[in-house]
């Protein structure tokens, strides 16, 4: 389904976003409102652009279970969770953002890497009673913020998450269902919020190299007392004798500088401009109240209170993974 449109990119001031998100719209013309309204919980963003999984059977979520970094095998019906599939050396290689209905494990995933991850998964069905699907072309993704009123009426499944819900709902009634849901907000304001948020994306934040530590994966998608799946080694090892290579950051950028730091920008020290990259800016986004915003990840030993360049604009680092 990569490069399918939506059919919102029809509505009033529709802007198309570019690379990993093409196929949704980037704003609606107004960039902070649309950020301002998400962070009052008004409004909804648009992700049909990702791909959706469905797992049924009976052995759905014991299989799920071996396979996955998160404990799934009890997962009450109704309740989100994340969860990872990791390389034999605990390299990040998919990330799943899951609810089961009682019935059927739902899950949408970055755009473009569906099918990857089926074909991984149909591997590892063996003798275990389940189905695997990609529903893509028949569910979409909607995403209303933190406080939001309207209604889920019409989801298949609903994903309730401490900033808000992801809904998976008929592609067929996108428009209809989201006529009522307030007014659209792009993928430029929910990247905002998600970059203030610290949270993590397959692709952004990651490399061919990731390890869950470095990106604080380990809070919300591994779960530290269970084994029995591909890469666990690393991560216990990791958590329980070393310390990751890397670490994510939160940067505050000079507002006076008119470009924002793209995706694989080096950064290095202010200290020595001209010296070895210690990093790369991951995400960058304009917040409506804290001004130029980005993730990075950086060397563990950087200290935590350098202040950064990232290419040419001058960051202040939050921590969020501690050295």
């Amino acid at each position: 389904m990569t490069g399918t449109k939506s059919p919102l990119l029809s509505l009033p001031g529709a802007v198309a976003a570019e690379g990993a998100d093409e196929g949704v719209a980037a704003h609606y013309g107004d960039i902070f409102r649309e950020q301002r309204e998400l962070a009052e919980g008004r409004g909804f963003v648009d992700l049909s652009h990702r791909d959706v999984l469905t797992v049924t059977g009976p052995d759905r979520l014991s299989w799920l279970h071996l396979l996955l970094t998160q404990h799934v095998s009890a997962l009450p019906p109704q309740q989100a969770t994340e969860a990872l599939i990791l390389s034999p050396n605990g390299h990040v290689e998919h990330a799943l953002y899951l609810v089961d209905d009682g019935t059927t494990t739902w899950a949408h995933v970055e755009p473009g890497t569906g099918q990857a991850l089926i074909g991984y998964l149909e591997s590892m069905k063996f003798m275990y009673r389940v189905e695997v699907a990609d529903a893509t072309a028949d569910y979409a993704v909607v995403h209303l913020p933190a406080g939001s009123e309207a209604a889920a009426d019409g989801a298949a499944a609903v994903r309730e998450l401490t900033y808000g819900r992801d809904l998976f709902l008929p592609r067929t009634e996108l428009v209809k269902r989201t006529e009522g849901y307030g007014r659209a907000a792009g993928i430029w304001a929910y990247e905002a919020l998600r970059i203030e948020g610290h949270r993590p994306r397959l692709g952004f934040e990651t490399d061919h190299r990731t390890i869950p530590h470095e990106v604080d994966w380990l809070s919300t998608a591994v779960h530290l007392q269970k084994g029995c799946y591909r890469g666990q080694e690393t991560v216990a090892r990791v958590h329980n004798l070393g310390k990751p290579p890397r670490r994510l950051v939160f940067l505050h950028l000079d507002g006076t500088e008119e470009v924002l730091p793209p995706h694989g920008t080096e950064v290095r020290l202010a200290s020595d401009p001209d010296g070895r990259a210690l990093g790369f800016v991951t995400s960058s986004a304009r917040h409506h109240e804290l001004g130029p915003i980005a993730l990075a990840i950086v060397k563990r030993n950087v200290p935590l209170d350098a202040v950064l360049l990232a290419g040419t604009v001058a960051a202040a680092q939050d921590v969020i993974v501690p050295q």
